[in-house]
């Protein structure tokens, strides 16, 4: 059985009515007039006393102001009465959401072609919007990102569907430090926190270039080489822990400009890969041998 104790409070139009145990345990609640109260019948209860005006559920407590047409001397033994009986008849004082659930989560580690990164990957799909944070002052849209920076050995972050790669900066290897990065990761997702916001990452510069809009206002050229990017090369670099993105096409120079993101970015290999590979396959499937491929941050 509950009990209820009446405490004056520093504001003499506030009451605390207190209970003998608690009532609110994930978070504080106000309410100001009865529609707001579709969680919380006991203070639509209380809303219909002519008198209430506002009413706070926090704790073991509930609070209530009055408007000046009573004194609480008058009331108050009333009020604490009812909240008494609604309590231990079994009403419910606030409905509040559940805690944080879990979300089982797995992370299994990637190496990848570049020595520099490893590939973190969930079984769960992370975001639909790819995005690249070279530092912590990029990361407002995203909270996971953000976390990673406070490791000092990590130097990028790239996160595509549902894999992150990593770049470190070289005072740390990667065997001595692979498994805290990949459970601090699941932990941080299986805990229900906001691993990236798309509606930010969509305002940002470097997601312009994956609207439709963009791809439209093309030339024809430059349509063809994205959709030849897109259906044989990326889905290679995809399973390295990387990405390669069309950055412009030159008419006048035949040069088709590349942005390698990811464990692409600053590989060994990639300047390799980029002439022996796309390059030499945008000339054959182009039918144009003048055709020449630069990554512009390789």
């Amino acid at each position: 059985m509950q009990t209820v104790t009446i405490r004056p409070t520093q504001n003499a139009a506030i009451i605390k009515f207190e209970l003998s145990d608690f009532i609110a345990k994930n978070g504080n609640y106000e309410y100001k007039n009865i529609d707001e109260t579709a969680n919380s019948p006991m203070a639509k209860k209380l809303f219909f006393l002519p008198f209430v005006k506002t009413v706070y559920i926090s704790g073991n407590f509930i609070a209530v102001e009055k408007y000046s047409i009573v004194e609480w001397e008058d009331v108050q033994d009333e009020v604490a009465e009812q909240i008494e009986a609604f309590v231990n008849s079994g009403g419910i004082i606030v409905d509040e959401p559940d805690a944080k659930k879990k979300l089982p989560v797995t992370i299994y580690v990637e190496s990848t072609p570049n020595p520099a990164v490893m590939k973190f990957v969930s079984n769960k799909l992370i975001t639909k919007t790819m995005a690249e944070f070279k530092n912590i002052d990029q990361t407002a849209p995203s909270p996971l990102a953000r976390e990673l920076f406070t490791f000092p050995f990590i130097k990028e972050v790239f996160m595509d569907e549902n894999y992150i790669s990593i770049t470190k900066y070289a005072m740390a290897e990667w065997q001595e430090v692979a498994a805290e990065v990949r459970e601090f990761i699941r932990k941080f997702i299986e805990e229900g926190n906001t691993v990236i916001d798309e509606s930010l990452i969509e305002k940002l510069p470097q997601a312009e270039k994956q609207q439709e809009t963009y791809f439209d206002n093309l030339d024809t050229t430059s349509q063809r080489i994205i959709n030849i990017l897109e259906e044989y090369v990326k889905p290679a670099v995809q399973g390295d822990g990387g990405n390669i993105a069309f950055e412009s096409y030159d008419e006048a120079d035949k040069r088709v400009k590349v942005i390698l993101q990811g464990a692409c970015s600053g590989c060994p290999s990639s300047t390799f890969t980029l002439k022996s590979g796309i390059e030499n396959m945008l000339k054959d499937m182009l039918n144009d041998n003048d055709i020449k491929v630069e990554a512009i941050n390789a």
